[in-house]
């Protein structure tokens, strides 16, 4: 059973978001796709939307999550379930980092500002 460790998880960058691929297939999954993702603080992240389920599980800090126009606030230990094909958006309104891990299905692609993109930290 292959072992990918956080500390040699390559660390991809985007509007304030920090991404640590951890079960992705170039790390040796070939069905799932599981990244840490670090939130700074009074961040207002992109609205997007991504091509499969895709679940966060909070494990430290807050978020608000605007999903088909309504915010959710997570606190540490709580699940949210994404929709395929659905807007949404996360937000970190704390004054701490908000850590996260995230699951989706390998292959997922996201749409941003109408542009498809192929994340780096699910490949």
């Amino acid at each position: 059973m292959p072992v990918a460790t956080l500390a040699e998880a390559p660390r991809f960058e985007r509007g304030g978001a920090v991404f640590r691929p951890l079960a992705v297939p170039s790390r040796g999954s070939a069905e799932l796709a599981v990244w840490l993702l670090e939130l700074e603080p009074e961040l207002t992240g992109e609205e997007h939307s991504v091509s499969r389920e895709e679940v966060f599980v909070l494990q430290s800090g807050v978020l608000e999550l605007t999903l088909g126009g309504e915010v959710h606030r997570l606190a540490p230990g709580d699940a949210v379930i994404v929709p395929p094909d659905t807007l949404f958006r996360l937000d970190n309104p704390g004054t701490e980092p908000a850590r996260a891990t995230v699951c989706t299905s390998a292959g997922m692609v996201g749409t941003v500002g109408g542009a498809t993109i192929v994340p780096p930290w699910t490949r």
